[in-house]
Protein backbone atom coordinates (compact mmCIF):
# COMPACT_ATOMS: atom_id res chain seq x y z
CA UNK A 1 0.00 0.00 0.00
CA UNK A 2 1.40 2.70 -1.02
CA UNK A 3 2.49 6.29 -3.12
CA UNK A 4 4.78 7.11 -5.54
CA UNK A 5 5.77 8.94 -8.37
CA UNK A 6 5.27 7.63 -11.56
CA UNK A 7 7.14 9.06 -14.71
CA UNK A 8 4.56 8.51 -17.95
CA UNK A 9 4.07 9.94 -21.35
CA UNK A 10 2.42 13.99 -20.42
CA UNK A 11 -0.50 12.93 -23.06
CA UNK A 12 -0.93 9.52 -20.81
CA UNK A 13 -4.96 9.06 -20.59
CA UNK A 14 -5.45 6.99 -17.69
CA UNK A 15 -8.31 8.01 -16.10
CA UNK A 16 -7.34 9.24 -12.66
CA UNK A 17 -8.67 6.65 -10.18
CA UNK A 18 -8.98 3.60 -12.68
CA UNK A 19 -7.23 1.19 -12.34
CA UNK A 20 -4.73 0.57 -15.39
CA UNK A 21 -5.53 -2.29 -17.02
CA UNK A 22 -2.53 -4.07 -17.21
CA UNK A 23 -2.54 -4.73 -13.65
CA UNK A 24 -5.43 -6.72 -14.29
CA UNK A 25 -5.82 -10.03 -15.37
CA UNK A 26 -8.58 -11.10 -17.69
CA UNK A 27 -11.32 -12.75 -16.46
CA UNK A 28 -10.92 -15.42 -19.10
CA UNK A 29 -7.85 -16.86 -17.43
CA UNK A 30 -8.60 -16.48 -13.94
CA UNK A 31 -9.33 -19.67 -12.11
CA UNK A 32 -12.49 -21.42 -10.66
CA UNK A 33 -12.87 -21.07 -7.00
CA UNK A 34 -13.02 -24.29 -5.11
CA UNK A 35 -16.97 -25.13 -3.84
CA UNK A 36 -15.79 -27.38 -1.41
CA UNK A 37 -13.80 -24.59 0.23
CA UNK A 38 -15.32 -21.50 -1.32
CA UNK A 39 -11.84 -20.17 -2.36
CA UNK A 40 -9.43 -20.74 0.72
CA UNK A 41 -8.30 -23.49 0.34
CA UNK A 42 -8.70 -24.81 4.25
CA UNK A 43 -9.94 -28.27 5.18
CA UNK A 44 -13.15 -27.94 7.61
CA UNK A 45 -11.11 -27.85 10.51
CA UNK A 46 -8.94 -25.34 9.25
CA UNK A 47 -11.76 -23.19 7.99
CA UNK A 48 -12.75 -23.38 12.20
CA UNK A 49 -9.64 -22.59 13.28
CA UNK A 50 -10.05 -19.53 10.57
CA UNK A 51 -13.07 -18.52 11.89
CA UNK A 52 -11.80 -18.71 15.56
CA UNK A 53 -9.08 -16.28 14.53
CA UNK A 54 -11.45 -13.63 13.04
CA UNK A 55 -14.03 -13.96 15.88
CA UNK A 56 -16.94 -15.59 13.17
CA UNK A 57 -17.49 -18.03 15.59
CA UNK A 58 -18.04 -18.26 18.93
CA UNK A 59 -14.09 -17.96 20.92
CA UNK A 60 -13.13 -18.29 24.77
CA UNK A 61 -9.62 -16.79 25.60
CA UNK A 62 -9.09 -19.64 28.05
CA UNK A 63 -9.59 -22.17 25.39
CA UNK A 64 -5.95 -20.73 24.03
CA UNK A 65 -4.49 -20.60 27.85
CA UNK A 66 -5.10 -16.80 27.93
CA UNK A 67 -6.86 -14.78 30.14
CA UNK A 68 -10.12 -12.83 29.41
CA UNK A 69 -9.83 -9.44 29.10
CA UNK A 70 -11.99 -7.02 31.13
CA UNK A 71 -12.57 -3.32 30.94
CA UNK A 72 -10.21 -2.57 34.09
CA UNK A 73 -7.81 -4.30 32.58
CA UNK A 74 -4.64 -1.59 31.88
CA UNK A 75 -3.87 -2.57 28.14
CA UNK A 76 -7.82 -2.05 27.45
CA UNK A 77 -7.91 0.81 29.70
CA UNK A 78 -5.39 2.61 27.90
CA UNK A 79 -6.44 2.44 24.73
CA UNK A 80 -10.06 3.62 25.65
CA UNK A 81 -8.69 6.41 27.13
CA UNK A 82 -6.40 6.87 23.80
CA UNK A 83 -10.19 6.55 21.51
CA UNK A 84 -12.33 9.14 23.61
CA UNK A 85 -9.49 11.62 23.38
CA UNK A 86 -8.68 10.89 19.63
CA UNK A 87 -12.14 11.41 19.27
CA UNK A 88 -14.69 13.22 21.85
CA UNK A 89 -16.81 14.11 19.17
CA UNK A 90 -17.71 10.22 18.12
CA UNK A 91 -17.21 8.20 21.80
CA UNK A 92 -17.92 11.29 24.48
CA UNK A 93 -16.72 12.68 27.55
CA UNK A 94 -15.14 11.70 30.54
CA UNK A 95 -15.07 8.54 32.50
CA UNK A 96 -18.28 7.33 31.71
CA UNK A 97 -17.41 7.68 28.22
CA UNK A 98 -14.28 5.71 28.93
CA UNK A 99 -16.32 2.81 30.35
CA UNK A 100 -18.05 2.20 28.01
CA UNK A 101 -15.38 2.17 25.07
CA UNK A 102 -13.19 0.14 27.26
CA UNK A 103 -16.38 -2.54 27.82
CA UNK A 104 -16.62 -2.53 23.85
CA UNK A 105 -12.89 -3.26 23.67
CA UNK A 106 -12.48 -6.59 25.79
CA UNK A 107 -16.06 -7.78 24.21
CA UNK A 108 -14.60 -7.05 20.64
CA UNK A 109 -10.74 -8.64 21.94
CA UNK A 110 -12.22 -11.36 23.61
CA UNK A 111 -14.07 -12.32 20.64
CA UNK A 112 -11.47 -13.38 18.54
CA UNK A 113 -8.27 -16.30 18.36
CA UNK A 114 -5.70 -12.81 17.39
CA UNK A 115 -5.75 -10.94 20.19
CA UNK A 116 -5.20 -14.41 22.45
CA UNK A 117 -2.24 -16.36 21.21
CA UNK A 118 -0.47 -18.47 23.29
CA UNK A 119 3.18 -19.01 23.23
CA UNK A 120 3.03 -21.88 20.44
CA UNK A 121 1.58 -18.84 18.48
CA UNK A 122 4.37 -16.44 19.17
CA UNK A 123 6.79 -19.03 18.29
CA UNK A 124 5.29 -20.12 14.95
CA UNK A 125 5.26 -16.37 13.82
CA UNK A 126 8.86 -15.87 15.11
CA UNK A 127 9.91 -18.86 12.89
CA UNK A 128 7.68 -17.61 10.08
CA UNK A 129 9.45 -14.44 9.98
CA UNK A 130 6.77 -12.30 11.76
CA UNK A 131 6.50 -9.83 13.90
CA UNK A 132 9.08 -7.38 13.09
CA UNK A 133 7.84 -4.83 15.30
CA UNK A 134 9.70 -7.35 18.26
CA UNK A 135 12.60 -8.62 16.00
CA UNK A 136 13.55 -6.22 13.98
CA UNK A 137 14.12 -2.32 14.08
CA UNK A 138 13.79 0.32 11.42
CA UNK A 139 16.41 2.81 10.60
CA UNK A 140 15.43 5.68 8.04
CA UNK A 141 17.42 5.62 5.17
CA UNK A 142 18.75 2.22 5.92
CA UNK A 143 15.66 -0.20 6.38
CA UNK A 144 14.84 -2.85 8.86
CA UNK A 145 17.72 -4.87 10.34
CA UNK A 146 17.49 -8.13 12.36
CA UNK A 147 17.66 -6.95 16.29
CA UNK A 148 20.89 -9.04 17.95
CA UNK A 149 20.19 -10.96 21.03
CA UNK A 150 16.58 -9.94 21.04
CA UNK A 151 14.82 -12.69 23.10
CA UNK A 152 11.44 -13.98 21.28
CA UNK A 153 8.74 -11.73 22.39
CA UNK A 154 6.25 -13.08 24.94
CA UNK A 155 2.52 -14.16 24.01
CA UNK A 156 1.62 -10.98 26.61
CA UNK A 157 3.68 -8.79 24.41
CA UNK A 158 2.01 -9.52 21.06
CA UNK A 159 -1.60 -9.31 22.17
CA UNK A 160 -0.76 -6.18 24.47
CA UNK A 161 0.32 -5.07 20.35
CA UNK A 162 -2.45 -6.72 18.37
CA UNK A 163 -4.80 -4.07 20.44
CA UNK A 164 -3.97 -1.44 18.89
CA UNK A 165 -2.32 -0.04 15.52
CA UNK A 166 -2.37 -2.88 12.40
CA UNK A 167 -2.01 -5.57 14.50
CA UNK A 168 -2.27 -8.95 12.96
CA UNK A 169 -2.39 -9.63 8.76
CA UNK A 170 -3.93 -12.27 6.68
CA UNK A 171 -0.47 -13.72 6.24
CA UNK A 172 -0.17 -14.43 10.38
CA UNK A 173 -3.71 -16.16 10.45
CA UNK A 174 -2.05 -17.98 7.94
CA UNK A 175 1.08 -19.58 9.55
CA UNK A 176 -1.04 -19.56 13.29
CA UNK A 177 -3.56 -21.90 11.52
CA UNK A 178 -1.13 -24.16 9.32
CA UNK A 179 0.79 -24.42 12.41
CA UNK A 180 -2.06 -25.80 15.05
CA UNK A 181 -3.21 -27.90 12.69
CA UNK A 182 0.42 -29.34 12.53
CA UNK A 183 0.68 -29.53 16.11
CA UNK A 184 -2.81 -31.34 16.53
CA UNK A 185 -2.10 -32.90 13.38
CA UNK A 186 -5.33 -31.98 11.55
CA UNK A 187 -5.57 -31.79 7.85
CA UNK A 188 -4.87 -28.28 7.06
CA UNK A 189 -5.52 -28.05 3.55
CA UNK A 190 -9.11 -28.90 1.29
CA UNK A 191 -9.08 -32.14 -0.15
CA UNK A 192 -11.50 -31.39 -3.28
CA UNK A 193 -8.60 -28.58 -4.17
CA UNK A 194 -5.60 -29.17 -2.69
CA UNK A 195 -5.08 -26.32 -0.79
CA UNK A 196 -5.23 -24.22 -4.00
CA UNK A 197 -8.80 -22.81 -3.17
CA UNK A 198 -9.40 -23.04 -6.95
CA UNK A 199 -10.32 -25.65 -9.49
CA UNK A 200 -8.24 -26.26 -13.22
CA UNK A 201 -6.80 -28.18 -15.74
CA UNK A 202 -2.54 -28.55 -15.87
CA UNK A 203 -3.32 -25.77 -19.13
CA UNK A 204 -5.13 -23.84 -17.56
CA UNK A 205 -2.73 -23.55 -14.22
CA UNK A 206 -0.07 -23.13 -16.54
CA UNK A 207 -1.93 -20.12 -18.82
CA UNK A 208 -2.75 -18.70 -15.22
CA UNK A 209 0.75 -18.55 -13.88
CA UNK A 210 2.60 -17.30 -16.58
CA UNK A 211 0.23 -14.44 -17.22
CA UNK A 212 2.23 -10.89 -16.15
CA UNK A 213 1.61 -7.54 -15.21
CA UNK A 214 2.19 -5.00 -17.43
CA UNK A 215 3.64 -1.51 -16.48
CA UNK A 216 2.19 1.85 -17.79
CA UNK A 217 4.12 3.28 -20.34
CA UNK A 218 6.81 5.64 -19.19
CA UNK A 219 7.72 9.20 -20.59
CA UNK A 220 8.46 12.71 -19.23
CA UNK A 221 5.08 13.48 -17.15
CA UNK A 222 5.18 13.39 -13.63
CA UNK A 223 2.16 11.85 -12.17
CA UNK A 224 1.25 10.75 -8.55
CA UNK A 225 0.13 6.65 -7.84
CA UNK A 226 -1.40 4.62 -5.65
CA UNK A 227 -1.11 0.74 -5.00
CA UNK A 228 -3.92 0.57 -2.23
CA UNK A 229 -5.53 -1.69 -5.10
CA UNK A 230 -3.58 -2.65 -7.69
CA UNK A 231 -2.10 0.69 -9.07
CA UNK A 232 -3.79 3.83 -10.43
CA UNK A 233 -3.38 7.37 -11.24
CA UNK A 234 -4.17 10.36 -8.50
CA UNK A 235 -3.08 13.12 -10.17
CA UNK A 236 -3.24 14.50 -13.32
CA UNK A 237 0.04 14.82 -15.42
CA UNK A 238 2.16 17.38 -15.04
CA UNK A 239 5.37 19.06 -17.26
CA UNK A 240 7.47 19.32 -14.00
CA UNK A 241 7.65 18.03 -10.48
CA UNK A 242 7.38 20.97 -9.43
CA UNK A 243 3.80 21.44 -11.31
CA UNK A 244 2.90 18.01 -9.36
CA UNK A 245 4.42 18.79 -6.10
CA UNK A 246 2.08 22.32 -5.86
CA UNK A 247 -0.98 20.11 -7.24
CA UNK A 248 -0.30 18.10 -3.97
CA UNK A 249 0.36 20.89 -1.90
CA UNK A 250 -3.78 21.98 -3.11
CA UNK A 251 -5.46 18.45 -2.86
CA UNK A 252 -6.25 15.99 -0.22
CA UNK A 253 -3.44 13.00 -1.33
CA UNK A 254 -1.98 11.92 1.69
CA UNK A 255 -3.73 8.87 3.51
CA UNK A 256 -7.26 9.34 4.47
CA UNK A 257 -6.80 12.88 2.82
CA UNK A 258 -4.31 14.83 4.59
CA UNK A 259 -3.25 17.55 3.94
CA UNK A 260 0.70 17.94 2.36
CA UNK A 261 2.28 21.50 2.45
CA UNK A 262 4.48 22.56 -0.71
CA UNK A 263 7.68 21.94 0.88
CA UNK A 264 6.44 18.81 1.82
CA UNK A 265 5.48 17.70 -1.31
CA UNK A 266 9.13 19.04 -3.05
CA UNK A 267 11.03 17.67 -0.84
CA UNK A 268 8.95 13.69 -1.49
CA UNK A 269 8.71 14.42 -5.38
CA UNK A 270 11.88 15.24 -5.57
CA UNK A 271 13.83 12.62 -2.89
CA UNK A 272 12.45 9.45 -2.32
CA UNK A 273 9.12 9.63 -4.86
CA UNK A 274 7.64 6.98 -3.00
CA UNK A 275 6.00 6.04 0.67
CA UNK A 276 3.65 3.63 1.98
CA UNK A 277 0.10 4.65 3.18
CA UNK A 278 1.08 5.23 6.55
CA UNK A 279 3.82 5.33 9.07
CA UNK A 280 2.92 4.34 13.02
CA UNK A 281 5.74 5.08 14.94
CA UNK A 282 6.24 4.97 19.03
CA UNK A 283 6.19 8.72 19.45
CA UNK A 284 4.25 10.57 16.91
CA UNK A 285 1.55 7.22 16.38
CA UNK A 286 -0.16 7.39 13.07
CA UNK A 287 1.37 9.64 10.62
CA UNK A 288 1.29 9.73 7.15
CA UNK A 289 3.67 8.43 4.65
CA UNK A 290 4.45 10.96 2.46
CA UNK A 291 5.14 13.51 5.39
CA UNK A 292 7.00 10.70 6.77
CA UNK A 293 9.28 10.02 3.97
CA UNK A 294 9.73 13.67 3.16
CA UNK A 295 10.66 14.45 6.94
CA UNK A 296 12.63 11.27 6.71
CA UNK A 297 14.88 13.09 3.56
CA UNK A 298 14.97 16.17 5.27
CA UNK A 299 16.68 14.87 7.84
CA UNK A 300 19.01 13.23 6.47
CA UNK A 301 19.91 16.20 4.57
CA UNK A 302 20.66 18.12 7.40
CA UNK A 303 22.75 15.45 9.00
Amino acid sequence: MSREVRRVPIDFAQPIGEVWAGYLMPDDIQLTACSACEGMGYSPEATHLSNLWYGKVPFRPEDNGSIPLTSTSPDVRALAEQQIARSPEFYGHGEDAICREAVRLATWANSSWSHHLNQDDVDALVAGNRLWDFVRTYTPGEGWSKKQNRPTPTAAEVNTWSLSGMGHDSCNAYICIKARCERERLPHNCLACGGDGNIATPEQRATYEAWKPTNPPTGDGWQLWETTSEGSPKSPVFETGDLLAEWMSKNPCGFGGARISLDTAMTWVHGDGWSPSMIITSDRGLEDGITFMANTSARKGTS
